[in-house]
């Protein structure tokens, strides 16, 4: 994983960001991800781990990807997806003002089984972001 970000971060240009998210004492406590896509999209995707959940550390990740694609790449859509069984999720990023669009089905190859994503996502005029 370490080498894939190290590669990324060089590739011109660059269309993933790849990131450490650390405490405030600087501990290693998950990772986050945002890819720009085709039709002026950025994807993102976080994980913490389990000992950091509910702790508002991932509704901090997630707008602090918003801010990194809304202010410095200026996509017009920030949107990730996530398990239908992730309620935490769900609500990080419906508390970072992501609004729920629907499902994809069999969108995912996991565990040895096709699983659905729940897609959300942030225009970038509904973002507190939004620079005009």
């Amino acid at each position: 994983m370490i080498k894939a970000a190290m590669a990324s971060a060089t590739t011109e240009p660059r269309t993933e960001y790849m990131l450490a998210v650390a405490d405030k004492d600087g501990e290693l406590i998950g990772s986050a991800r945002l890819a720009t896509g085709e039709y002026a999209s950025a994807q993102i995707g976080f994980a913490l781990g389990p000992d950091h959940w509910g702790q508002g550390k991932g509704l901090e990740t997630v707008r602090l990807l918003q801010h990194l694609g809304f202010s410095e790449l200026g996509p017009h859509r920030v949107w990730g997806a996530r398990s239908p069984l992730n309620q935490a999720s769900a609500r990080t990023m419906l508390a970072a003002g992501m609004i729920e669009e629907g499902t994809i089905r069999g969108h995912l190859f996991t565990r040895g089984a096709w699983r659905n994503s729940v897609v959300h996502s942030t225009l970038r005029e509904e973002s507190a972001y939004h620079r005009p």
